[in-house]
Formats: C-alpha cells, sequence, structure tokens
C-alpha cells in the first residue's frame, strides 16, 4: 500500500470521525438549550465538551483538507506566474504548511504527555472532561496534515499537477464571457 493510499484513507477516516462527532455534538447542544429553557435545569458540562470539540473537529479536518485541497488558497496572482515559478510557489506553500504544523507538533508533545499523565481536567463540579484526548488528537491531527502536504507537494510539485490545475482554473476564471 502506497504512502498516498494510506494518507488518503486516514484523512477520510479522521473526516468521518469529525462528521460523526458534529453530528452527536448537535443533540448534546440541543439536550443542554432545552434542558435550559424548558425545565430551568442545563445539562452540566456542555461548555466544556463543546470546548475542546471545537478543537477536536477542525485537527480531524485539517488532513482532509489539505489533501482534497480544500485549505484556503488566494491563487489569483500564482495564476499568472510562468509554470515553473508556479511550481516553486506550491513548494513554499507546501513547506509552510508542513513546518507550521511541525511547530504545533513540536510545542505540543509535551503538554500532551504531561496532561496524560498528570490527569489534567477541564471543567468544575458535576462534570469534569479531560484535556489529554485534545491534545493528542492536536498532534496526530498535525502529523496527518504534515504527511497530506508532503503528499500534495509531490503530486502537484514534483508531476507537475498543480500547476496545471492552477492554470486551468486561471483560465476558467479569467476566461470573458461572451455575449449572448
Amino acid at each position: 500500500m502506497s504512502i498516498r493510499r494510506i494518507s488518503d484513507q486516514a484523512a477520510k477516516l479522521m473526516m468521518i470521525m469529525a462528521a460523526v462527532w458534529a453530528f452527536i455534538l448537535t443533540f448534546v447542544i440541543m439536550a443542554d438549550i432545552i434542558g435550559r429553557f424548558v425545565f430551568n435545569n442545563p445539562l452540566n458540562g456542555v461548555r466544556e465538551i463543546v470546548a475542546n470539540s471545537i478543537v477536536i473537529i477542525v485537527f480531524l479536518q485539517a488532513g482532509y483538507a489539505i489533501r482534497s485541497r480544500s485549505m484556503l488558497a488566494a491563487d489569483f496572482l500564482v495564476c499568472r506566474f510562468p509554470p515553473w515559478a508556479r511550481r516553486v510557489a506550491l513548494a513554499f506553500g507546501y513547506l509552510l504548511g508542513a513546518a507550521f504544523f511541525a511547530l504545533i507538533i513540536w510545542g505540543g508533545w509535551r503538554f500532551a504527555i504531561d496532561s496524560w499523565v498528570g490527569g489534567e481536567f477541564e471543567g468544575e463540579g458535576a462534570l469534569r472532561v479531560p484535556s489529554w484526548p485534545t491534545r493528542f488528537i492536536i498532534l496526530i491531527g498535525s502529523a496527518l496534515a504534515i504527511l497530506n502536504y508532503f503528499v500534495v507537494a509531490y503530486l502537484d510539485v514534483l508531476q507537475r499537477g498543480g500547476t496545471d490545475k492552477i492554470e486551468d482554473e486561471a483560465d476558467a476564471y479569467f476566461r470573458p464571457v461572451s455575449k449572448r
């Protein structure tokens, strides 16, 4: 099995996990709202669950967004570059993205381990939410993001697929509208 297939399957699996968790989270939020306004008895810990869940969902989706080329990109200038300059710009952007996620891993791994070993929790009172799952998902999501930046860089820069894609999108966008 190739690295490309492994990264694709991992990204899709993590995207599905994020979607399922977001779906479940909507019911938790609705139960809290109904409990708060109808029964004057909100669910305990919803704020902590939602705060951690948003971070988890974002990092579970990051690898898929990179692999499917859904990350925000302003290519209005790059599409005007010659093909060799487009490849350089793509390579630079992919390296910056990989470096960003590498810095997240470098800065967060110790906090994740300390959170797990120390039993760190968020929230006070009836429900306390453990922090270590969120911290480890940030690391796992960042690792997949780095892998997918390298996969996309290989496909777009080394195989020249990305320059054709940008050129096709630019041609479609800047093509004059014909009169009817």
